[in-house]
């Protein structure tokens, strides 16, 4: 009987290693075969995608606030200052 009860557990032991290994192995597969680059690729596409329309919508929205400080300015009669000159660091000049 004790042969037995051993023979019995060693069994159940055996499948549960085997359903194990199998479930181990479909789930290799299937992440071997997931396009994860594709998607990466897709997900920073969408981020530059993104990015890129909100630096649109910044700037849009810094040439309004530019057009209204010039329009204020010139209806008190000031006149706008001049851009900023931009020095030259690298020794020669352009």
């Amino acid at each position: 009987m004790v042969v037995h009860g051993m023979i019995a557990k060693a069994a159940t032991t055996v499948v549960t290693g085997a359903v194990g290994v199998a479930a181990y192995e479909l789930v290799r597969r299937a992440v071997a075969k997931a396009p994860v680059h594709e998607a990466s690729v897709a997900a920073t596409a969408w981020g530059l995608r993104g990015t890129r329309r909100a630096e649109e919508a910044a700037e849009r929205a810094r040439l309004r606030v530019a057009d209204v400080v010039a329009e204020a300015r010139e209806r008190v009669g000031e006149e706008a200052p001049p851009p900023a000159v931009h020095e030259a660091s690298d020794g020669h000049v352009h």
